[in-house]
């Protein structure tokens, strides 16, 4: 779930756009004024320890939030790469190692069930006035940032006509080869999928009826040649041309395209989720905190990170200054907003346990 997040490898779109990004992978230093951290979460912080993926991710988010805001506000920024267990652990020791976290909302719901994240005030956030975020990606204990998400991918040489539905993919007779979908072991599987093609409307999926949901799965099963359980598997089987077919996550499939592979892909159906900020329990710099979600959440800082990396804003203003070739690869166009859906994370939070199991059961049956 945290490991290569929508091709957090994934090869931006201009190869020497990030050249002037300071950051190592999983760990670096954004140079700002200097000064000591400050422990008591006051005003006075020049320097903030943020948690991310690591990878080209970390590489954008250099280039378009940490360097800036590092430039305006002197505070440097300090990133490593924790999963959110470390983090928890370090929460429940108190002692948090990190001021801020960048992770995926279904981890935020985790830790804010755990008691391990500090509610977050809005009021404290001047860009969230008026920036028309949706209400889901605004939860008590986070922040949506940026949304990426699962969808599907095809050989356009190896079909005679495109895919446009989960009910096609489904369809091995009109469209016949092989597949491949997301397994239980790489976060969770794609049940959503497999209920949309047995004719569930999309305002219509949770709570997910499982019974219908493994039904479904089962059919599509002698075709499915690989349950993928890596971010990297699914563009790897679609470029060596093992699989016609395939759910992959966002971004994956233009790196093909740009590669010269006949792909093509569908937003109709695609699942998204939001990526976003969580303040551990106990994090000594609260202030520089929220001074970076703020500076984040500004129209032409969203836009700024789209444009190197695949992942749509959260603040609609942005999309008005992205153009229309980047806005076609991201899942909060406009356009691409409507014909997918969001995750229910409280829903996913509360069954993962049980679904994984299920899945497995199913798997070995």
């Amino acid at each position: 779930m945290e490991d290569n997040r929508i091709g957090r490898r994934t090869v931006l779109r201009t190869a020497g756009a990030l050249a002037a990004a300071t950051a190592v992978t999983g760990c670096g230093t954004l140079m700002g004024s200097g000064g000591s951290r400050s422990s008591s979460g006051g005003g006075g912080e020049k320097k903030i320890v943020v948690s991310n993926s690591g990878g080209a991710y970390n590489d954008a988010l250099t280039k378009a939030i940490y360097e800036p805001f590092a430039k305006e506000t002197g505070i440097t920024v300090t990133t490593v790469n924790y999963q959110s267990a470390q983090i928890i652990a370090q929460v429940r020791q108190g002692r948090p190692q990190v001021d801020l976290m960048d992770n995926t909302l279904l981890i935020f719901q985790k830790m804010a069930r755990l008691d391990c994240l500090e509610a977050v005030d809005h009021d404290r956030l001047k860009s969230l006035k008026g920036a028309g975020i949706a209400e889901h990606q605004l939860p008590e204990h986070a922040v949506g940032k940026n949304v990426w998400a699962s969808l599907m991918a095809y050989r356009t040489d190896s079909l005679q006509r495109a895919p446009k539905s989960w009910a096609d993919f489904w369809n091995t007779h009109s469209f016949a080869g092989p597949r491949s979908l997301q397994s239980a072991e790489a976060d969770y599987p794609e049940l959503e999928f497999a209920l949309l093609a047995d004719g569930v409307p999309l305002d219509k999926l949770y709570p997910l009826d499982l019974d219908r949901a493994f039904a479904s799965m089962s059919r599509i099963r002698g075709e499915v040649k690989k349950f993928w359980n890596t971010g990297a598997l699914p563009a790897v089987l679609l470029g060596r041309k093992e699989v016609v077919m395939t759910s992959l996550w966002s971004g994956r499939a233009d790196e093909l395209i740009k590669q010269g592979v006949p792909v093509a892909y569908q937003w109709n159906g695609a699942r998204r989720l939001t990526n976003g900020w969580g303040i551990p329990k106990g994090a000594d710099n609260t202030e520089a905190a929220y001074k970076l979600i703020d500076f984040s959440l500004r129209p032409e800082v969203q836009a700024a990170f789209a444009r190197l990396f695949p992942q749509g804003p959260v603040v609609p203003a942005a999309t008005k200054l992205l153009s229309d070739d980047v806005l076609a690869t991201l899942p909060t166009s406009p356009q691409n907003l409507k014909t997918g859906f969001d995750t229910d994370v409280a829903w996913w939070d509360k069954n993962l346990e049980a679904v994984t199991k299920r899945w497995r059961e199913w798997a070995d049956a």
